[in-house]
């Protein structure tokens, strides 16, 4: 179910430019981690929402790292994106990563 859809984008919230990552697809800002709602499946770029979608947390995974929660500004859907902190180019913003990561429960 995965696509690949590794392209630059100027991110909604920060306004930043954001590089394609290379080897995956960039699915959030690494510098505000905000992101929209334009997937289904990941990287398909499928969804009609295209709402706004907030970093709510941050959980660790012992596979795959952290895991940034997002939250829709407009349709309140929940969805899980693996965070790209160790990214070689634009990596996300680790205090950022932190802070979300003591909002756990």
């Amino acid at each position: 179910r995965f696509t690949k859809n590794d392209c630059s984008f100027v991110c909604a919230h920060c306004g930043k430019e954001v590089e394609p990552m290379g080897t995956s697809s960039r699915n959030h800002c690494p510098f505000c981690l905000c992101s929209l709602h334009v997937d289904i499946n990941p990287g398909d770029r499928a969804c009609e929402c295209k709402a706004p979608m907030q970093p709510i947390k941050v959980i660790t995974d012992p596979k795959k790292g952290y895991i940034i929660i997002h939250r829709c500004d407009k349709c309140g859907e929940i969805r899980r994106n693996k965070a790209a902190n160790e990214a070689k180019v634009q990596p996300d913003d680790m205090s950022l990563i932190i802070k979300l990561t003591a909002k756990q429960p």
